[in-house]
């Protein structure tokens, strides 16, 4: 048992497509029956479709994981030691069944239209339980692979338990199991268990942070917590400070007067080091947008409007766009700055339609 399952109430339990009971004074009864019944449906349908790995087994990616786990292991990468061996030749870690067959930093758009994690995922984030956080994996090896060898992995939805009651939040375990082919051999599987959340005061957070931006307030303390935060360094300083203050500051370079957003350490212009700053009018008009659905946003309800404004004075800024409800935006709608605060360290710009 993990320590965050330790922490937890007993609940209900979907395993092979059964379900079992809701915690008592958890989530609401019809979120949790259309949990339950959508793991059910995805558990029934069994192993998802072979997805294959993007390459054969191979040295280079050998060499590399060994290299960056440290494993020396000559069996792997030296050809003569790995001859002489039981195994007769060269083979790849067995550790690395998974690494065959991750998707890359730009997968299919199809990729995951039948994969259960990713599924159940989704109904879960659509219940509010957006967080997550991977509590224990448990890996099995029947063998070991060979330079060459094509690797294909399929996964199933094993039990979805919950919701439980942890220190993180109210939430529920998601458990699946993924096994690796060769052909029509299992070379490998891997137990996998997740917990989806629903971080406490979530919701009131963003009911307390949207009331203090509709009357100009601060965001009261308890749901400041919930606001993303920006990264902020020497270079983005004085637009903190400015946003503090009520100013709109631009990183103006001190050699050749080139106006630059989001600011940096030097001029792409010219090369200097020496930057200034401009105090801008404060206006501006949409350049661009989107109207985020999904994935929630701490301390934020959703839908929101998210606007490239082009300011006159020649950048574009990104910021949230209040109390334009998404049907009335448009490109070139005329907006103004206006200042959140949030506490007494952070000030966000946002924009809102300017009064013609």
């Amino acid at each position: 048992m993990t320590a965050v399952e330790a922490g937890t109430l007993a609940g209900g339990t979907v395993a092979g497509g059964t379900v079992g009971n809701e915690a008592r004074g958890s989530a609401a009864p019809d979120a949790g029956a259309a949990i339950r019944a959508a793991a059910a449906r995805i558990a029934a349908a069994g192993q998802s479709r072979p997805r294959p790995a993007r390459d054969p087994v191979n040295l280079p990616m050998i060499r590399n994981w060994a290299e960056a786990l440290g494993d020396a292991n000559p069996v792997y990468t030296d050809s003569e030691f790995a001859a002489g061996s039981v195994h007769g030749g060269l083979v790849a870690p067995p550790a690395m069944a998974q690494v065959w067959t991750m998707r890359g930093l730009h997968p299919a758009a199809d990729g995951d239209d039948d994969d259960p994690l990713h599924l159940m995922s989704a109904v879960l984030d659509e219940a509010g339980f957006t967080s997550v956080v991977a509590t224990n994996c448990e890996q099995e090896y029947h063998r070991y692979l060979r330079h060459g060898e094509q690797v294909a992995v399929r996964s199933s939805l094993e039990s979805v338990t919950g919701p439980k009651r942890t220190a993180l939040g109210e939430g529920w375990f998601v458990t699946t199991l993924s096994t690796w082919y060769v052909g029509s051999e299992a070379v490998a599987s891997m137990m996998f268990r997740l917990l989806k959340y629903r971080p406490p005061g979530s919701a009131e957070a963003a009911v307390a942070t949207e009331a203090a931006v509709a009357t100009g307030a601060a965001v009261p303390a308890g749901a400041a917590g919930e606001v993303l935060r920006p990264a902020a360094s020497l270079d983005t300083k004085f637009f903190w400070d400015g946003t503090a203050a009520g100013e709109l500051r631009i990183q103006r370079c001190g050699n050749c007067g080139a106006r630059r957003h989001p600011p940096g350490p030097m001029c792409p212009e010219c090369g200097a080091a020496r930057p200034e700053y401009d105090v801008a009018a404060g206006t501006g008009e949409v350049y661009s947008y989107v109207v985020h659905h999904h994935p929630a946003v701490p301390g934020r309800q959703l839908p929101i409007v998210i606007a490239l404004v082009a300011l006159p004075e020649g950048v574009r800024m990104v910021g949230e766009l209040l109390d334009v409800s998404p049907e009335r935006v448009a490109v070139g709608l005329p907006v103004r700055v206006s200042f959140v605060r949030v506490d007494d360290e952070l000030t966000l710009p946002a924009w809102r339609e300017e009064e013609r």
